[in-house]
């Protein structure tokens, strides 16, 4: 069998160093190295990390601007062939820096993509966002999400079961990866699908907001 070499894009969004967010996708992505070394093939391995992007995502939420250091990200998880989207909880949710920087994206460049979500938290309470919060977005964006989703509380980083976990969701991510689905996709149909980057200034620019129903939604009165 020929050995075959796949991009893997690790996007974390933890804000304190060391940071937990960016240790659980570390793990799971130097799993996912080592699994796939073991069927024969070759995976690489690069880090976009959130914190050093909020300016850039800031502007390009509030503007149509996107600038070199954002459009750079952005090419790299074009080319990946797979994610592990990795975010610390805050109030029941992931952070608001991890959702700003997909809902800036072009909303067909995860498509198909192979990801596995991760999330991190300082009480277990939180242990369901990743299937409850973060799966929804991701199937929004119409990525392969792995069946298995990573969370670590900090009691869970001295548990057997967290590794087993990681271990399940790597190889899932390595097999998605070798399917070659997210390729065969963009080879054959990406000219088909709608290309739009979802930032909310464009969205609002796509609203008329010179209607009586926009106005009445404002507080004012429609014209007669």
């Amino acid at each position: 069998m020929n050995q075959e070499s796949f991009k893997l894009v690790v996007v974390s969004a933890g804000t304190s160093d060391p940071s937990s967010t960016r240790m659980l996708a570390d793990r799971t992505a130097e799993r996912a190295v080592a699994l796939a070394a073991r069927r024969g093939n070759a995976v690489t391995v690069r880090v976009i990390d959130l914190r050093e992007l909020s300016a850039d995502i800031s502007t390009a939420l509030t503007s149509p601007l996107v600038t070199p250091k954002l459009q750079q990200a952005i090419a790299v998880l074009g080319e990946a062939d797979g994610i592990i989207a990795a975010a610390p909880v805050y109030q029941a949710g992931p952070s608001g820096l991890f959702t700003s920087f997909f809902q800036v994206l072009d909303n067909d460049l995860l498509i198909a993509k192979p990801v596995v979500l991760a999330a991190t938290a300082g009480t277990a309470r939180h242990a369901l966002v990743a299937d409850q919060a973060m799966r929804p977005m991701f199937a929004y964006l119409r990525t392969m999400t792995a069946p298995t989703s990573l969370f670590a509380a900090p009691e869970d980083w001295s548990d057997p079961a967290l590794a087993t976990r990681i271990d399940r969701a790597s190889l899932e991510l390595v097999l998605l990866m070798e399917s070659g689905f997210a390729r065969a996709i963009k080879d054959q149909s990406w000219p088909s699908y709608q290309h739009e980057y979802g930032s909310a200034a464009s969205a609002e620019t796509a609203i008329d907001l010179d209607t009586d129903l926009m106005r009445l939604a404002a507080g004012g009165s429609a014209e007669a």
